[in-house]
């Protein structure tokens, strides 16, 4: 039997954010129904280390074990180009010798879009000092750019008790989100948690 490891971006030191990390991602997947298929978790900190990572497992494969890889797009996707095309395009990064199309996946354009496809959610965890009109009706989730995400999060969230910021809250808000309601804005989500009910 074959399952996944994922090597996932996710910048910080330290091993309490390991921590935080792998418990979010845990619950993510645990809530979106994947429980006798959880992937195992491996953070890889920055962008590049995190390709590194994933390039040293395909390189060395171990049985019953199938790397991917899981970064941050950082910018808009082309309809017509696959996870591995628009990292080469962005990033210069060539698929390592082996790997096949579904071992590359994207978070368009940032980790933090998916929150906002949860309302319910931030407004759970944020309460009543939440700031929505900062949340426009962007009517597609993934053509809104790294800077207006974490722009209306950082001031829909500045009067916050816990405003947003990277590390803790982010990590508690991962492990909180509905799948269903992130799917639904994002489809390469979508390609992800379809890629993982295969196992």
């Amino acid at each position: 039997m074959v399952s996944a490891k994922i090597y996932a971006e996710g910048g910080g030191e330290g091993q309490l954010l390991d921590t935080l990390f792998r418990q979010a991602w845990t619950q993510f997947f645990k809530s979106a129904g994947l429980i006798g298929r959880m992937p195992r978790i491996v953070r890889g900190k920055g962008r590049l280390r995190t390709f590194d990572l994933f390039a040293t497992a395909v390189r060395n494969p171990r049985s019953g074990e199938l790397p991917l890889l899981l970064v941050d797009s950082e910018g808009p996707v082309a309809a017509n180009l696959s996870a591995w095309q628009h990292l080469k395009a962005r990033d210069r990064w060539d698929p390592p010798s082996g790997t096949s199309d579904d071992q590359a996946f994207l978070m368009v354009q940032v980790m933090e879009a998916w929150f906002l496809a949860d309302r319910a959610m931030l407004r759970e965890y944020f309460g009543p000092a939440l700031r929505e009109t900062y949340f426009r009706s962007w009517p597609v989730l993934e053509a809104v750019s790294k800077d207006d995400i974490l722009n209306a999060l950082k001031g829909a969230t500045a009067s916050c008790a816990k405003p947003y910021a990277k590390g803790k809250v982010s990590f508690e808000l991962l492990g909180q989100l509905n799948p269903t309601e992130v799917e639904k804005a994002s489809p390469h989500a979508k390609a992800l948690l379809d890629r993982l009910r295969q196992f």
